[in-house]
């Protein structure tokens, strides 16, 4: 990773878990937010919150963020240092599993257009994914960090957040070295002080 403060990084996604990054990570850092929706997108470059989030909608109005959104994921993602996933993972009732399709397509095109990026997967997964989907799609570049946010108070969880979590390969050095990096970038865009950052294998960080 560059030894820069200032990353360029994609957040895919803008529901509450990825605009309360996107919003976050963007006091420090340039941040590309994607998403299908013209209306979100729209809003988001007006500085208006698409979602109800009282602290998203007051930092989006006041303060000076770095955030663009787009509905060009290819440009996004070509262009990002970390590429922050946060697509929706509905579960299915029915087959009893996640619908992870949507975080695939994300991995499947950013390595396409930027295989270099690291990739953090905020999506809620089952115990096991992250270790399975980069065996399926070849790549090393894959981190998890579970969120701990409620629905309307996103982004003031994460400027207070209880803890950080990164599940990285412990045996793959760059990959530690971009989970300090990502966990680095969380808590200096934090409020909180002194926070609690735990690295841990993929398994142990899905199962929190």
């Amino acid at each position: 990773m560059r030894n820069v403060n200032n990353y360029k990084i994609a957040v895919a996604g803008t529901g509450y878990v990825g605009l309360s990054l996107a919003v976050l990570l963007a006091q420090n850092n340039t941040v590309t937010a994607v998403d299908i929706i013209p209306e979100k997108v729209d809003l988001i470059n007006q500085r208006k919150s698409p979602i109800q989030d009282e602290y998203i909608e007051k930092y989006l109005a006041e303060k000076e963020l770095d955030l663009t959104a787009t509905l060009d994921a290819e440009a996004a993602y070509s262009a990002a240092d970390f590429v922050v996933i946060a697509a929706p993972t509905n579960y299915d009732s029915h087959t009893q599993k996640f619908d992870t399709s949507a975080v695939e397509d994300v991995i499947r095109l950013v390595l396409k257009v930027n295989p270099d990026a690291v990739m953090v997967i905020k999506s809620t997964i089952p115990v096991g994914y992250t270790r399975s989907v980069r065996e399926k799609f070849h790549t090393e570049n894959i981190l998890f960090s579970p969120e701990f946010l409620r629905e309307s108070r996103a982004l003031y969880d994460n400027l207070y957040p209880s803890r950080i979590i990164v599940g990285t390969d412990p045996g793959n050095e760059r990959l530690v070295e971009a989970a300090h990096t990502f966990a680095g970038l969380l808590s200096a865009a934090a409020l909180k002080e002194d926070i609690d950052i735990l690295y841990m294998g993929f398994t142990e960080a899905e199962a929190r």
